[in-house]
């Protein structure tokens, strides 16, 4: 394993044992008292806990079969319940410092009670919102749009992350949803898979049974990139969605490009690669492009229309504020950016904690105008 992967490993592993011991400094501070059994069981679930997802994710990159899907499950949502227990704590505190200085006296036990439990409400809540999928419609005018394209439906369906938490049953959930809106095309702009270890032939063939009359087209996102890029690229082709991986395609007229993730990271080379997909003056481009950035040199290579995912829109709060600083307006929806268009999905599925909260899962349905 090289050196970066693991230092990184291990920042995050101490950031939650970090986060862990807040919780429960916090939680014996403002509670009524607990036993000495009861602390150090408390104290004991915590730590196993705090190792329990980067260990389920390790685990996870190398096993694949339902005992490891259900501890990464139970993983998964854990860490989407510490995010809540983090914010509950540090509101704790900053009621518990703040009251007082105004003459308020404070019942520490009911304070917590209340925070810790809206903690479990808003966590509770995220796991039913995320599997609560719609379908949002979406008009697009593209100039250079050849007439055969007006009034034709393109599906967008992004950040799928198939793998231990969506598994084949998300997969035929999506593939039913896809064929009932009876798409002319269908895009894939990437994190189809999450990147563990996973039977991609298994996990894709409901998509199989898609057959839109333009076809299917995907370009791979870091997901897609964390496990065998290769060999989910021969899945999906067997399975017979074209992966456009730096090339472009034209398909009754209409331009269809796909950068993979890893390339379009660097800017020279994304340029370069845009360059070469370069459409006759006046003609409309659709790229896939997972990431929505680098914005300046996908519009200067006279691209018409970027199709994009990644941010899940943040996800769960307070994500949903720092995705934000980042990405700004182009974090979610259909953005202008100059001559080029932007549409960013927030996802079908979800990465980590299988929660949404301020955000929702969407297949998007385009009409061409």
């Amino acid at each position: 394993m090289k050196a970066w992967p693991v230092v990184g490993i291990a920042l995050m592993q101490g950031l939650l044992l970090a986060a862990h011991w807040f919780v429960y400094r916090t939680w014996i501070a403002y509670w009524w008292p607990l036993s000495p059994v009861a602390t150090l069981v408390l104290r004991t679930c915590l730590f196993v806990m705090a190792l329990s997802f980067i260990a389920a994710a390790l685990l996870g990159f190398y096993s694949a079969n339902r005992l490891v899907s259900v501890l990464y499950w139970i993983a998964s949502v854990w860490l989407g319940l510490l995010n809540f227990f983090f914010l509950a704590a540090c509101l704790c505190r900053l009621a518990g410092f703040l009251l007082p200085l105004a003459g308020v006296a404070v019942n520490r036990p009911l304070l917590a009670g209340g925070l810790f439990g809206l903690a479990i409400a808003a966590g509770v809540y995220g796991l039913f919102n995320a599997r609560y999928l719609r379908i949002r419609r979406v008009a697009v005018t593209l100039p250079g749009l050849p007439g055969s394209w007006r009034g034709r439906t393109a599906l967008i369906v992004s950040d799928l992350h198939l793998g231990h938490v969506n598994g084949l049953a998300f997969s035929r959930r999506i593939a039913t949803l896809a064929a009932g809106l009876n798409p002319d095309i269908v895009f894939l702009p990437g994190d189809l898979f999450d990147g563990s270890m996973a039977d991609a032939e298994r996990l894709t063939a409901p998509l199989s049974a898609l057959e839109p009359p333009f076809g299917i087209f995907f370009s791979a996102g870091n997901h897609d990139e964390f496990g065998d890029a290769a060999h989910y690229a021969e899945v999906l082709t067997r399975t017979g969605i074209r992966v456009l991986h730096n090339e472009k395609v034209t398909v009754d007229g209409l331009h269809i490009a796909g950068v993979p993730y890893g390339d379009s990271t660097f800017p020279i080379r994304l340029r370069t690669t845009l360059e070469g997909f370069r459409p006759a003056l006046g003609e409309a481009t659709i790229l896939l492009n997972h990431v929505p950035n680098r914005l300046p040199i996908v519009e200067q290579a006279g691209i018409t229309l970027q199709l994009s995912g990644h941010t899940h829109g943040g996800q769960i709060f307070p994500f949903t504020w720092l995705t934000r600083r980042v990405f700004g307006e182009f974090t979610y929806g259909l953005q202008q950016f100059g001559g080029l268009q932007v549409y960013t999905s927030s996802g079908a599925g979800t990465w980590g904690p299988p929660m949404r909260v301020g955000t929702h899962p969407e297949m998007v349905l385009l009409t061409f105008q």
